[in-house]
């Protein structure tokens, strides 16, 4: 039996040599078809790297108080003219609340930091207070961050990312030594260790942390103030219940009324990435499906012509003893054998295209079990597009075949 069987391996082998160009287009379909789902899967499996290492900068924990909401459905008009967050509201919710652990008032605005003659555009400058390092992930890998001391006396002083200082202070030590951001001078305190892209949209690194007391008196003492909340990490659907009560009092609205602040949380990317994911993963299914379906109908057929092409063949093999079951296992190992060859010709393309998304794009790999699942689909595809034909063939009358011309 097992030398039948490889007899058959063989003699599939040769069909498929002897006829190069037409497996390499009858492949054609499932070679877009796994490098679809392949490159899909790749590319969602990187997301999703990519997509928790962004969540841990946000904190699972940590409440973010605003205007605004970050995906919601409400009026540019309505959000601009809700009052703005106070500062005085980080005291309340710490002596109000029991959940919660911190609270960082946070303001930003984009502006130039330049240092004898070199400058880097468009940086994000933050103010805030030490409450900062509670609320986010940030490490500050030289030097130190703000202290109380000098957020109460607005000192110009500053935490600078670590994009910022390869820009302005390569191959030197930037403690102790001043920037320039608008007509201000600042003097560099610390340096925050690399945190890489945001969702690979923006850069974490190209920030700049300096004192609330500071931003507040020299940039800005009206605009958008942002609430950063650390609670307890057991409780964290009780504290924005209890959070969100302590705001609507300290608001003063009524039980009728809408909630006019936000109260966001990464729950919100999570559920817009789920919607993401599932719209790319629909699509490559859908493109997946269409595709291995056309290809399946083109292997279908190009047996059928194999059968048609090699039907005195079968009529010789059957007259020298070859069983029904020897003449669909030779077709249909041969339509297998096409299929894995396209499956095999997609999943090199597909790793290929894995690379060059892991260095261009976001860090991502293709999973071994992605790679498994495709050669199997390949197989199955196979053996669906090859039983017809090779039930015709082993059903074929010996005689009548030997008489095919």
């Amino acid at each position: 039996m097992f030398r039948l069987f490889i007899g058959n391996v063989r003699i599939a082998t040769e069909a498929i040599v002897a006829n190069k160009a037409r497996t390499l287009l009858t492949t054609l379909g499932i070679i877009i078809g796994i490098l679809a789902v392949t490159l899909m899967g790749t590319l969602i499996s990187g997301l999703d790297r990519s997509f928790e290492r962004s969540m841990s900068f946000l904190g699972r924990d940590v409440l973010f108080i605003s205007k605004h909401e970050w995906f919601g459905n409400q009026e540019w008009w309505e959000v601009r003219n809700r009052p703005d967050i106070k500062l005085d509201y980080a005291g309340k919710l710490m002596e109000y609340s029991k959940y919660v652990r911190a609270v960082a008032p946070v303001v930003r605005r984009r502006l130039e930091v330049v240092r004898k003659g070199k400058s880097v555009s468009d940086v994000m400058v933050v103010g805030t207070t030490p409450e900062y390092t509670l609320t986010s992930t940030i490490n500050v890998e030289n030097g130190r961050f703000i202290t109380r001391g000098e957020e109460r006396s607005g000192s110009r002083v500053v935490v600078i990312g670590y994009d910022v200082a390869q820009a302005l202070f390569e191959g030197e030590d930037p403690l102790d030594k001043k920037v320039k951001m608008g007509p201000y001078s600042f003097r560099v305190i610390g340096v925050i260790e690399k945190q890489g892209k945001f969702l690979g949209l923006f850069s974490m690194d190209d920030q700049v942390i300096i004192p609330l007391g500071s931003f507040m008196r020299l940039f800005s003492r009206r605009g958008w103030m942002q609430l950063n909340v650390k609670v307890d990490s057991d409780h964290v659907s009780e504290a924005r219940d209890e959070v969100r009560g302590i705001m609507r009092r300290l608001r003063g609205l009524h039980p009728q009324e809408k909630d006019n602040f936000a109260i966001n949380q990464q729950d919100a990317f999570r559920k817009q990435y789920g919607m993401i994911k599932l719209a790319i993963g629909g699509t490559g299914i859908f493109i997946t499906i269409l595709s291995l379906v056309v290809g399946g109908i083109g292997i279908m057929n190009i047996m059928f012509v194999s059968v048609k092409e090699r039907t005195r063949e079968i009529g010789v093999r059957k007259a020298i003893g070859a069983t029904r079951a020897v003449i669909l296992q030779q077709f249909l190992l041969e339509a297998v054998f096409i299929c894995l060859i396209g499956g095999l010709t997609g999943l090199l393309l597909a790793y290929g295209g894995s690379l060059l998304i892991d260095k261009y794009v976001f860090p991502s790999t293709m999973p071994v079990w992605l790679a498994v699942v495709s050669m199997g689909l390949s197989m199955l595809v196979g053996i669906i597009s090859g039983l017809a034909p090779s039930f015709k063939a082993a059903r074929l009358d010996p005689i009548e075949a030997l008489r095919y011309e």
